[in-house]
């Protein structure tokens, strides 16, 4: 396997359809959860990225918390992951 194809296992396409690597991930530990940084560990998550197991224990989230983020994006889109707007999206 050649290092370019080694590199190109390692990203996957962000929310913002910009190349993600788990640099640009957030980092360990973040408690602020902006609508980006959801979105980020989503995409990580569903492009093979991290396992949800190592989503959730890098940043202290429970699967259903992450699993109900991934439902609001598929659902509504990254709007969708707005926690001021939840009871619109429901």
């Amino acid at each position: 396997m050649s290092e370019r194809t080694k590199k190109r296992e390692n990203v996957v396409i962000g929310p913002e359809g910009t190349p993600l690597t788990l640099a640009d991930l957030p980092k360990p530990g973040t408690v602020r959860w902006v609508i980006r940084r959801k979105a980020e560990v989503v995409a990580a998550v569903r492009g093979g990225l991290l396992t949800l197991d190592s989503a959730c224990e890098r940043y202290g989230l429970s699967s259903e918390e992450f699993l109900a983020w991934q439902r609001s994006i598929e659902s509504h889109g990254i709007a969708g992951l707005r926690t001021t707007r939840v009871q619109q999206y429901r």
